[in-house]
């Protein structure tokens, strides 16, 4: 109503007339509005806005992250490391391939960000106050939809029912539900790197991560990998706005009107934000000067007693187990334990323990 009223004053100054006047040479209602209701116009607006939000903001930055990543695992692909289950040692694989298993998870969320688009592509608009579309044009929803479309570049339709469209916002839950996927894959992204990280000397640094920070406040030297965290933070926001969307998507929508969409609206376009720069963010600050550590990385695998996984085609899983735990026990290597018992010819147990054989499958 407020918008309906700058227009109509604003046009009656344009057109020569007194906008205090009592009586209006151009209606607020009559002539501005002319039969829309914010009941269609309001959920039309948020379907249009994130949208175009996830088109313009979301889509872009996760491309760029994906295609950031895709390029580390190319880069590392011939870098041999351990790999972990349960968070214990496994068996060996490429830093290229763990790298690359990060890409396809943000190429997934590229596929789940243009889903949550499409889920508010139909518009309520020509609804009106109950879907029933009274005091306007048969046509008017469709030819704003058309125009709103053309504007935009985003395939906006005109809603196939107009009650459903004006009276509940599954669509934007349905849309949330992607951004809330994202979110899990980002903080689950982010957490796997902060590990890689981790250390310098006590735990893992697989991963070189930049310094964005001058040290600890207590312990000089120790700096934290704060755009891990901050992404994770920023993903625990979006799953919880999701929360908020989903019970507001659930109880709000009572007849022929959902009371929610305020709210609805507001975190929606927040989660897009949030994502879109903390992605921006993450490659800017962290990804781009992210380094391989190939000597850490190659010095883990020789001591895995996981090594041994390779030898159960030639000496069977009981004998493989049983040097594993005598490996332990006594600090050797897999390799070195196979030399002195003389499990395999010279020649058979090369091939066997080669970690670069045990990245893929072999005939």
């Amino acid at each position: 109503m407020n918008v309906n009223e700058v227009i109509a004053n604003r046009a009656i100054e344009i057109h020569g007339g007194d906008r205090f006047a009592a009586d209006k040479l151009i209606h607020p209602n009559d002539h501005v509005n002319m039969g829309q209701s914010t009941n269609d116009t309001f959920p039309t607006a948020i379907h249009v806005a994130v949208g175009m939000a996830i088109e313009t903001q979301l889509l872009p930055a996760l491309t760029r992250f994906s295609e950031s990543l895709r390029l580390k695992s190319e880069q590392w692909d011939q870098i041999i490391k351990i790999g972990r289950t349960h968070l214990m040692d496994a068996t060996p694989l490429r830093l290229g391939q763990e790298i690359g298993g990060l890409a396809r998870q943000i190429e997934l969320s590229i596929h789940r960000a243009k889903q949550a688009r499409d889920a508010v592509l139909e518009l309520p608009v020509g609804g009106t106050a109950v879907g029933s579309g009274i005091n306007t044009h048969p046509e008017f929803g469709a030819r704003v939809s058309a125009v709103i479309a053309e504007e935009t570049g985003i395939s906006f339709v005109e809603a196939v029912d107009h009650f459903e469209a004006n009276a509940q916002r599954d669509g934007l839950v349905d849309s949330h539900g992607g951004l809330t996927t994202i979110a899990n894959t980002l903080f689950n992204v982010a957490n796997n790197i902060r590990w890689l990280g981790s250390g310098p000397r006590c735990g893992f640094f697989e991963l070189k991560l930049p310094s964005r920070q001058p040290g600890s406040s207590i312990m000089p030297g120790k700096v934290n990998p704060v755009m891990c965290e901050s992404m994770m933070q920023v993903a625990a926001r979006v799953i919880g706005n999701g929360q908020t969307i989903t019970m507001s998507g659930a109880a709000g929508g009572n007849f022929q009107l959902n009371i929610m969409m305020p709210v609805m609206g507001h975190v929606t376009l927040e989660s897009v934000q949030l994502l879109s720069s903390s992605i921006e963010s993450f490659v800017d600050f962290l990804i781009e000067d992210m380094q391989a550590n190939e000597e850490v990385c190659n010095s883990a695998v020789e001591q895995s007693l996981s090594m041994v996984t390779s030898l159960n085609p030639y000496i069977g899983y009981e004998k493989a187990s049983k040097l594993a735990k005598e490996a332990f026990v006594s600090g050797e290597t897999i390799r070195e334990l196979c030399k002195a018992q003389e499990i395999l010819p010279e020649d058979q147990l090369a091939e066997a323990l080669d970690p670069m054989r045990m990245t893929e499958p072999q005939e």
